[in-house]
């Protein structure tokens, strides 16, 4: 017996005062079997309840569909990384608003101009990294490897983890210590989640 697939919506407001009537009802009348919405929760939060619900519920032939690309996530690299494993779980996507697809031809290839966006958006993060760090060293703002990174350290470490920059390249750039990169990672995500979490009873 053929499995049925589904379309699956999903939906999300920032905050929880905001509605999503207008998202819901564009996505019910594009033929969503299901709506998931996210009340509350910031684009660039980890942690989305109902769109990890989606994700777990959804399987190979279903399709994922959006409002709006950015009701996914606000930078390009969690965009990417999202449509990477949908694409690799063999499940579609379709964002309404922009009226794309990862269906077909059309489809393959705003994923490969998504994935090139990407990469020019680490490579111009890395560029301008480097020549801050050049500049700073020439001022002597910098010496050899150090145990603590300093402010403009650290802020480099996280922009260029946050373009998606691996823990090698940006320990060789920065000329700190792997472990160095992702104990500084970690203490920004446990801050980053710390600032998000909704308030409220």
């Amino acid at each position: 017996m053929t499995q049925a697939n589904y379309q699956l919506g999903y939906a999300r407001v920032s905050t929880s005062d905001q509605d999503p009537a207008l998202q819901v009802e564009a996505l019910e009348e594009a033929g969503c079997d299901r709506v998931f919405i996210d009340r509350g929760v910031s684009g660039k939060q980890a942690r989305r309840p109902e769109l990890d619900k989606l994700l777990d519920l959804s399987r190979r032939g279903d399709t994922l569909v959006v409002w709006k690309l950015d009701r996914l996530g606000r930078d390009t690299r969690n965009l990417l990384e999202l449509l990477d494993d949908l694409t690799a779980a063999g499940v579609k996507f379709r964002s309404l608003t922009e009226g794309v697809s990862t269906e077909g031809p059309m489809g393959k290839a705003f994923i490969t101009i998504i994935s090139a966006f990407a990469q020019l958006e680490r490579d111009v993060i890395v560029e301008r990294t480097n020549a801050g760090l050049a500049t700073a060293r020439a001022r002597g703002r910098f010496g050899g490897r150090k145990k603590v990174l300093s402010a403009d350290k650290e802020r480099a470490v996280i922009q260029m983890y946050e373009s998606s920059t691996s823990y090698m390249k940006i320990a060789e750039v920065l000329g700190v210590s792997k472990s160095t990169v992702y104990r500084t990672v970690a203490q920004h995500k446990e801050q980053k989640d710390a600032t998000e979490q909704p308030t409220g009873n």
